[in-house]
């Protein structure tokens, strides 16, 4: 379903139902029951856990899992609140409050259907993948200090948002302890990590709250002394109705003080949901439009503030849950969604009895499986630029925020990664003689005899700003003698850059003031646009670029035998 020729947004769903058939529908039937009764603890978590109420986490789910499989780009995925978005939606409402995350959300949103719509979705996946194992792990220590106070039962209220201060609180108050809290929570962890051992499609977190809410609920009847806090006693009877759609003010001075917080958003969002698409096209061999994609999640996401909800991406471990129940088309994600909005309008009474030791159990896990420190043993056996912006990455957003360690996370690597294009780009030099098929498959061997006065200089790899420096160095620096001719040799040379055309500008110019000719060899056609683009063809006259070595050591020996022979005159 193509809406505009130039616009790469063609949903999934359309062309699944194309061909759909009665035992397609069963399975997706399937497979969206179990999704739902899976993802409802965890939307209703990640909604406590990001200073929102219940309520909101499961409006989240509903609406934007429902957006998220009728617009998007991928068969199977799952849309709705996750755990990577907890850290940054309890900042944003610490510093801008509801109105400030709305507005956020909206525009991360806007952000995300602009880079589908310029085609930007291949781009994401190339984020350096220290970076994002560096901030997913410094999210998961992030959430998992989120949930020590009701883990614990300290009963705290205004906890530092900042991580140090905050488990200076949790240190200096550990004596609050609750033992029937602690208990609670032990007991839930328990369910969860024992469930899969008996069944592998048992939602342990969905059993754990069913089961822990029942005990709580019959102690608290038969003990004096047990009493834990739950979900109805912190945020009161919880609406079941679907909340009435509100408009927010948007202005230059709002957009602009939100602007980084909603990048933030849309840079994870995108991020996250292209790595769940990745993941899923491997296990069905389906394969995602990711500019679809991003404009299904923006879609999503510009739609939900509008119902309070939080930002919304791809959440994997949703998604495999799908895919191993049978989901093979979108529309079991919009049945995950329908059976998200039939418990909220008929079982949420029943939400108010759950334990929040409980939900923070099932957050600790969900943050234990995010930190992916088996991924992290890996990486600290590549390379030390590697290691060092996957450190950096992670304590940026553990100690400062999530924003900061993108920005910073991915300048370092840009840097690094600049670095080592650089240090891997040789410079070679050559005199008398030149093999041609020296680093090449040839194995013939052609020498070439260069003249007395020639010398030749080969720039192997890109020739870009930092490979330009080092070369007007060696220029500057490596003969004491000056050449008649120099030979530039740029076979191996991909792209060029501004830098790079202005420091050759520069040579040519300060060479030809010295008598000296320069000669370009083995120039590609695209490196050569540039060159004419700039003008160098014209400065050095077009017979001098070459596009064979042979070539341009026949022109300099004769360029240097004519220079010889007048100035024996």
């Amino acid at each position: 379903m193509d809406f505009s020729a130039s616009i790469d947004f063609r949903p999934k769903l359309f062309g699944c139902l194309r061909d759909y058939s009665m035992d397609k529908l069963k399975a997706d039937v399937t497979a969206g029951i179990v999704v739902g009764i899976v993802a409802l603890p965890l939307a209703i978590a990640f909604g406590i856990a990001s200073g929102v109420s219940p309520t909101i986490g499961l409006i989240t789910a509903i609406i934007g899992g429902f957006m998220v499989s009728f617009f998007g780009g991928n068969t199977v995925q799952i849309g709705g609140p996750t755990g990577a978005f907890i850290v940054i939606v309890y900042n944003i409402i610490a510093q801008f409050g509801l109105h400030g995350l709305a507005i956020a959300t909206f525009m991360a949103g806007v952000i995300l259907v602009l880079l589908g719509i310029f085609r930007l979705g291949t781009v994401i996946k190339f984020i350096p993948y220290p970076i994002v194992v560096g901030f997913t792990a410094g999210i998961a220590l992030t959430i998992f200090s989120t949930q020590i106070n009701d883990f614990l039962g300290l009963g705290l209220r205004d906890i530092p948002g900042a991580f140090i201060p905050k488990w200076g609180m949790y240190i200096s108050k550990i004596g609050q302890t609750s033992i029937p809290t602690v208990l609670t929570s032990i007991a839930s962890l328990a369910i969860i990590l024992l469930t899969p051992r008996i069944s592998k499609k048992l939602p342990g977190a969905l059993i754990a709250i069913i089961m822990v809410t029942a005990g709580a609920y019959v102690m608290e009847l038969l003990t004096d002394w047990y009493s834990v806090e739950t979900i109805g006693d912190r945020f009161g009877t919880m609406a079941t109705d679907i909340p009435t759609p509100h408009a927010f003010h948007l202005n230059m001075a709002t957009i602009n003080m939100l602007l980084p917080s909603a990048f933030t958003i849309a840079v994870l969002g995108a991020i996250e949901s292209l790595l769940s698409a990745t993941v899923a096209d491997g296990v069905t061999g389906s394969r995602t439009n990711s500019n679809t994609e991003l404009i299904g999640q923006g879609l999503a996401n510009i739609a939900v503030p509008f119902f309070g909800g939080i930002p919304v991406t791809g959440a994997i471990a949703r998604t495999m849950t799908n895919i191993t129940n049978g989901g093979r088309t979108p529309v079991a994600g919009i049945v995950h969604a329908l059976v998200l909005l039939l418990i909220f309008l008929f079982l949420m009474p029943l939400i108010n009895y759950v334990p929040l030791s409980c939900l923070s159990a099932v957050l600790m896990v969900v943050a234990y499986n995010m930190s992916g420190w088996r991924t992290i043993v890996g990486i600290f056996r590549a390379p030390k630029s590697d290691i060092s912006v996957l450190l950096v990455t992670f304590f940026l957003t553990v100690i400062f925020d999530l924003t900061i360690a993108i920005e910073i996370g991915l300048l370092l690597a840009v840097v690094l990664f600049m670095r080592r294009v650089t240090e891997n780009t040789e410079i070679k030099v050559y005199s008398e003689k030149l093999d041609v098929a020296e680093g090449t498959e040839l194995q013939q061997h052609e020498v070439l005899n260069v003249a007395k006065g020639v010398s030749v200089y080969e720039i192997d790899g890109p020739f870009f700003f930092g490979v330009a420096t080092r070369f007007d160095e060696l220029m500057r620096t490596a003969l004491a003698e000056k050449p008649l001719v120099r030979i530039i040799r740029m076979r191996k040379v991909s792209f060029i850059d501004a830098t790079a055309l202005h420091n050759l500008e520069m040579l040519i110019k300060s060479s030809q003031n010295d008598g000296i000719h320069i000669v370009l060899s083995g120039v590609k056609s695209g490196v050569r646009s540039s060159l004419e683009h700039a003008g160098i063809d014209k400065l050095i006259g077009s017979d001098h670029i070459c596009d064979h070595i042979t070539k341009a050591v026949m022109m300099a020996n004769l360029l240097a035998a004519e220079i010889r022979s007048r100035n024996r005159r």
